[in-house]
């Protein structure tokens, strides 16, 4: 389905120049490219697309997001199978 996933930024680095971060939805981390929200800060929300935080989330937005993809079982689908249970996959 390809959807834009809200996450909480928990980490921020970069890698070979670029701004990455790692971001966690309701549970689940992902490594993610920050290049189109730069400024954005640890503990903030952003809608994640293919693996790149695209905006900025208010927290409200996304925790009721998250909550209704939950209750249609689409989180884990589009985050990937065998992440449930807050492993971390590194892209």
């Amino acid at each position: 389905m390809c959807l834009g996933i809200p996450g909480r930024i928990t980490e921020k680095y970069e890698r070979d120049g670029v701004p990455m971060g790692k971001a966690d939805f309701g549970g689940i981390s992902k490594e993610i490219c920050l290049a189109y929200v730069p400024d954005i800060e640890i503990g903030q929300y952003t809608i994640v697309h293919v693996g790149f935080a695209i905006t900025e989330l208010d927290e409200a937005s996304a925790l009721e997001s998250l909550r209704l993809f939950e209750e249609m079982g689409t989180l884990v689908e589009e985050l990937g199978e065998g992440v449930a249970g807050g492993a971390d996959t590194d892209a």
